[in-house]
């Protein structure tokens, strides 16, 4: 039976007991021999190893029936094997550097592990946000129109009382009027200097007199401003880890270079075209 026919019978066979389930009871290891073809042992290890590398689509497929085509393709895979005594030149080479994308990234893992302790975490962190000053942040309104008459209109109608989220619904040309002019939570340097300026200069309730940007003329209510700290650990360890391990690893391929004894080809040495020429792969 072929990987693709042992797909095929999802439906008929999702009733069974599942082999996998079988041998967990009998406390299966990847060493534990699933099949021989001629002396030749095939292991659960080496299953577990092709299941992890199939195709998206059979990924969701129940555990017999990905047991069944996996091991089939295994035995099948063996049998087409045995009787070649050489790889070709191109499956030697593809296998060299499976090895050696493996090792690396053995040794990557490795890196990584050493690095990512929870006290190197908790200092990268305090090196990161422990100097942090509390920072103001400002949530604002405003209603953009194209000429200081029209927005000192504006200032007059709330003056005497008229809604401003109402009015920036009607008559803002910005992309936040239908928000009722509302722009969220933003910090220094998110705005052009003449908005930020006039916003940083208001109490919170009043409205500003008309602003002219090079976006137009601004009507601008200061609606909060917070303190805003450094983040927790939790919300920026992520990011944290993410810089931390490129940069082990970064000196770690440093460090392995710098006491390396390695020699090289140039693009001086050898014409880089050369890499378009597959015939050299051929036996």
């Amino acid at each position: 039976m072929t990987f693709k026919s042992a797909m095929s019978i999802a439906a008929a066979t999702i009733c069974f007991a599942l082999p996998g389930q079988v041998m967990a009871e009998g406390h299966a290891t990847a060493d534990t021999v699933v099949a021989t073809v001629n002396g030749t042992d095939i292991t659960l290890g080496h299953m577990l190893v092709l299941r992890q590398r199939l195709p998206q689509q059979y990924q969701q497929l129940p555990p017999n029936v990905l047991f069944d085509g996996i091991l089939d393709q295994l035995v099948q895979q063996t049998l087409l094997g045995e009787n070649v005594e050489s790889l070709s030149s191109a499956s030697q080479l593809t296998l060299d550097n499976e090895e050696r994308a493996l090792k690396a990234a053995e040794a990557i893992r490795g890196v990584i592990e050493a690095a990512m302790t929870d006290e190197a975490i908790q200092a990268a962190y305090e090196e990161q946000y422990g100097n942090v000053e509390p920072e103001t942040e400002y949530n604002a309104s405003h209603i953009l129109v194209e000429t200081e008459e029209e927005a000192q209109a504006l200032v007059t109608e709330l003056e005497g009382g008229a809604d401003f989220a109402e009015l920036a619904m009607e008559k803002s040309t910005g992309p936040s009027g239908p928000r009722g002019g509302e722009l969220g939570w933003f910090g220094k340097g998110a705005m052009v200097p003449p908005f930020e300026e006039a916003v940083i200069a208001l109490e919170v309730g009043a409205v500003s007199a008309p602003v002219q940007t090079q976006f137009g003329w601004h009507v601008i209510t200061l609606n909060e401003t917070r303190l805003k700290g450094a983040p927790p650990l939790e919300q920026v360890q992520a990011q944290l880890a993410e810089g931390m391990q490129a940069a082990a690893i970064e000196a770690r391929i440093a460090e392995l270079t710098e006491g390396a004894d390695i020699t090289r080809k140039t693009v001086e040495d050898i014409d880089p075209a050369i890499l378009n020429d597959m015939s050299l792969l051929e036996n």
